[in-house]
């Protein structure tokens, strides 16, 4: 297991070529986040031009895409393991990137699912293999706050897309916004190819930590299911996920809808509100593992627990709000808070497995989490909300997002079962 800087311990600081290298990805996951969100940011003018259900926009931004996306990443970071990890992040880039201009040319449901779906054949190779070169460009003791950096990336692209897909998509076309923003992709990838080195597997981790061997694919996904803390952590967040990428798919149809916003509205305090809190609460949760891990591991799974705890109430009161304006009001909360639960579990599991290990091991836990966040979150919410519509309720989506509020219960005991996994795991190897 990769050791965890003493507490009080002094950690070197990251050298400029690893902030560099951190900037450049978590823009790369800017594009990841923004081209994946991009639809549910444009679900008003969409679902109106091409007649579609809430049902099949939560199968698009749900299923279909959480099938390719999550399965396909396994063999990408089998893959990125034995080869060049940047190359396979500028590739992904590149084919997401396309796939996202693909869909501002659909002309029907079929076509847009089908452009969909390549958009998550891309994003496959974006995220792990970024885990795992920042894991290899800053030491241990600093990978908290660097991956919390890193993942300002999904708070940085949803507030992008709210604010230029919205104002691009209400001054000219919902298309043109997909247009463009492919083609800013697949120039990201080039300077990614260009800039960017593949640093030393487990450099940064001491003389055992340095990774001369290939993890073998099939031990590496036994180790991973059958190690109860890890497979607790993917579990966990999966819950979380579920609140999240279900919440996120509809919250501007809903506030569009329900709340009385306007497309030029949702530009500009949506997108300030995503910014400020969910990037606020990444951006903590990251700094809260450095201080809190090295005097108790188990704050990797109490910081996220503690965090949902509060943020339920106010999340149905946002549901509940009659306006636009105190729903926005009660979402900054839930907003940062509902994702506290990313950066110290992506550390976590960095940090628990060997250097070879990391992109399988980073994937694996995409595709636990997505498979149930990003697959089923947005597919059941969109599902709720026709079924509601179908026994005559007058707020279909509104009752579908008050059935969201018993996945907190469920994400928080998770998160306390691996709690205790991690505090007997802990006891386990001292007493060893």
């Amino acid at each position: 297991m990769a050791t965890i800087a003493a507490a009080g311990a002094a950690v070197p600081p990251a050298n400029r070529r690893a902030w560099f290298v951190l900037a450049i990805l978590c823009f790369v996951y800017v594009l990841n986040f923004l081209d994946r969100q991009l639809l549910a940011i444009l679900a008003k003018p969409i679902r109106d031009e091409l007649g579609l259900t809430h049902g099949q926009i939560g199968l698009i931004s749900g299923l279909y895409f959480a099938l390719f996306y999550c399965v396909l990443s396994i063999p990408v970071a089998w893959f990125a393991d034995r080869s060049n990890r940047v190359r396979v992040v500028a590739l992904a880039c590149a084919l997401w990137s396309a796939a996202t201009a693909a869909c501002g040319l659909a002309g029907n449901y079929g076509q847009l699912a089908g452009a969909r779906m390549m958009v998550g054949v891309g994003e496959a190779g974006g995220v792990p293999p970024s885990y795992a070169i920042i894991s290899d460009y800053f030491r241990p003791g600093t990978r908290g706050t660097a991956l919390g950096l890193y993942n300002l990336g999904p708070p940085i692209g949803n507030a992008l897309g709210v604010a230029f897909g919205a104002s691009i998509a209400a001054a000219y076309s919902w298309r043109d916004a997909f247009m463009a923003l492919g083609i800013v992709g697949v120039a990201t990838a080039i300077v990614v190819f260009l800039t960017v080195r593949e640093p030393k597997r487990g450099g940064l981790d001491g003389a055992s930590g340095i990774a001369t061997e290939r993890a073998p694919f099939w031990p590496t996904c036994r180790m991973f299911f059958t190690r109860r803390v890890l497979l607790l952590t993917a579990l966990a967040t999966g819950a979380n996920q579920f609140i999240t990428y279900a919440a996120a798919n509809f919250i501007t149809l809903f506030l569009m809808e329900e709340k009385g916003m306007t497309l030029n509205e949702v530009a500009v305090w949506y997108a300030l509100l995503v910014l400020v809190s969910m990037g606020g609460g990444i951006f903590l949760a990251g700094r809260m593992v450095d201080r809190f891990v090295p005097r108790d591991r188990r704050a990797y799974a109490y910081i996220p627990a503690v965090a949902l705890v509060v943020a339920a109430p106010f999340f149905a009161g946002f549901i509940a709000a009659p306006g636009w304006q105190l729903a926005m009001v009660l979402l900054v909360l839930p907003m940062g808070l509902n994702y506290f639960y990313l950066s110290p579990a992506v550390a976590f599991v960095q940090e628990s497995v060997p250097p070879a290990q990391r992109v399988m091991a980073g994937a694996l836990l995409l595709l636990v989490m997505n498979l149930i966040g990003l697959g089923l979150g947005p597919t059941y919410l969109g599902a709720a909300s026709d079924w509601f519509a179908s026994a005559g309720h007058a707020r279909p989506l509104q009752m579908a997002f008050y059935t969201l509020l018993p996945f907190y219960a469920v994400a928080v005991l998770l998160f306390l079962a691996l709690a205790r996994a991690i505090g007997r795991e802990t006891l386990a190897g001292e007493v060893a």
